[in-house]
């Protein structure tokens, strides 16, 4: 079940209930905070508890260190892997962000971020979606059903190779690189009419995720970094798929970057089977093992822009052009968790709360990245069920009714996006006919209005 628009008091229930925390008095104590954040995010709890009596206990609850992150989010996690084994195809998508709190007090507790000068947390977060439908340029539309899996950890010290270090001692030390997939290892083997997909970037481009999918029976699109060894056919990655005959041309969306506006780029593509050579760890060399690999190469790019360049290892077939077509639409799904962690710092801002304390302000984390799923979800909805009506009782009677008399009901009756624009016009968004899809700070900040709204509405009921 997808909680998103659920009224924030049924949203905290569903998420935080079951939370396990030695004490009901503390889980309803979550379940109210978790209701706060969701109607008045912002990062401080006084903007989201002015009450001062509830602000109190908030502190109360976040300075007990027994209220860790795995207690928090523990429920969450069971409930979005269970939705995982319903039939369907699920994509499990992985990346790391850095929390920045350089100026916050709470500096001296926290590990170093950036180039080492910085100061605050690691968050590493697998967010599962469920795919919806595939539309025409083969890329997936899907609604986020919440985080499969979150570590939330300080770096003590910026990771060093010890000097005397040969390369054959490098697998013996412990690394960060170990989050990568472990998410999976907790999570069992997909059912029968259940297929996983685990997406990830460069830096999970070595041997232990890629035998972690293939140990649970889940599939895999991990984008190359390393030039690998080819046990067949005989080379080097890059080169042998260099060879591979040309499949086919199609455009590939690119997201906004710094200094570069979105675009649509044109891409060649080849693809072909492979059997890499396995790497050498403690206890012996690792089986050779087979995989598919596509490469995405742009041509004719803009003056002065980078040509897109992608290499994607995956376990998915690639005999058909339209298979090999979705396995790039995947692939581009895993902006999904980029945006993630934009709703998770614009949008609640994760990164705006002055907690004195590390611990405290990682369980604060704890409970605004769930938060930030149901802000992700608003903008996904638009977009995988955007014509589809929007459910009265599930968004509420008085929001939908605040909406119309504000803008007007629309003539096709309330859609998801519809009312996502409807909310995100509350934040400050023009919806002028060339302004495209709102952007994070006006939806959220329109939901944070219309949540006062009809707070103030149902106060005047009261009386």
């Amino acid at each position: 079940m997808c909680t998103t628009l659920l009224p924030p008091a049924q949203w905290a229930q569903m998420e935080f209930a079951l939370a396990e925390l030695g004490d009901r008095r503390r889980t309803h104590r979550l379940v109210n905070i978790a209701t706060r954040l969701a109607q008045n995010p912002g990062g401080t709890l006084p903007q989201a508890l002015p009450d001062w009596s509830e602000l109190k206990a908030a502190y109360r609850f976040f300075s007990q260190p027994r209220n860790g992150y795995e207690q928090i989010q523990g429920a969450h996690w069971q409930r979005t892997r269970n939705q995982c084994r319903q039939p369907g195809e699920y994509l499990l998508i992985e990346d790391t962000t850095t929390l920045d709190y350089s100026a916050r007090p709470a500096r001296e507790e926290l590990g170093i971020i950036g180039d080492g000068r910085g100061r605050g947390l690691l968050l590493h977060s697998t967010l599962a979606v469920q795919v919806q439908s595939w539309n025409l340029e083969q890329r997936p539309e899907g609604i986020a059903l919440g985080l499969a899996g979150q570590q939330c950890h300080c770096r003590s010290s910026w990771p060093q190779r010890p000097q005397a270090e040969r390369r054959s001692q490098r697998p013996w030390r412990a690394r960060e690189s170990q989050r990568w997939a472990a998410v999976l290892e907790l999570m069992g083997r997909p059912p029968s009419g259940s297929q996983w997909i685990y997406i990830a970037d460069r830096e999970a481009d070595f041997y232990e995720p890629i035998q972690r999918c293939q140990r649970q029976g889940i599939d895999f699109v991990i984008r190359a970094c390393q030039d690998r060894r080819l046990a067949r056919p005989a080379g080097h990655l890059k080169a042998v798929l260099a060879q591979a005959p040309l499949l086919g041309q199609m455009p590939v969306a690119v997201r906004a970057r710094p200094g570069q506006s979105a675009r649509t780029a044109s891409v060649q593509v080849r693809a072909m089977e492979l059997r890499l050579d396995g790497p050498w760890r403690p206890g012996g060399w690792q089986p050779d093992f087979a995989a598919n690999a596509v490469e995405v190469r742009e041509v004719d790019a803009p003056p002065g822009v980078e040509a897109l360049h992608w290499i994607l290892l995956t376990s998915l077939p690639c005999g058909r052009w339209a298979q090999v077509q979705r396995i790039i639409g995947r692939y581009t799904a895993r902006w999904w968790v980029e945006e993630y962690h934009k709703a998770l710092k614009s949008g609640v801002g994760v990164e705006d709360s002055r907690m004195e304390r590390a611990y405290r302000l990682e369980s604060l984390v704890a409970v605004l990245a769930v938060v930030a799923v149901r802000l992700l979800n608003a903008k996904l909805l638009a977009q995988a069920c955007a014509d589809q009506p929007v459910r009265p009782e599930v968004f509420g009677p008085e929001a939908l009714a605040i909406l119309a008399e504000r803008f007007g009901k629309p003539s096709e009756g309330w859609t998801h996006r519809s009312a996502l624009v409807a909310v995100a016009r509350l934040g400050g968004f023009l919806a002028r006919k060339h302004d495209g899809s709102p952007g994070w700070q006006t939806i959220w900040r329109g939901w944070q209005r219309l949540m006062w709204m009809c707070e103030g509405l149902e106060s005047l009921q009261l009386k």
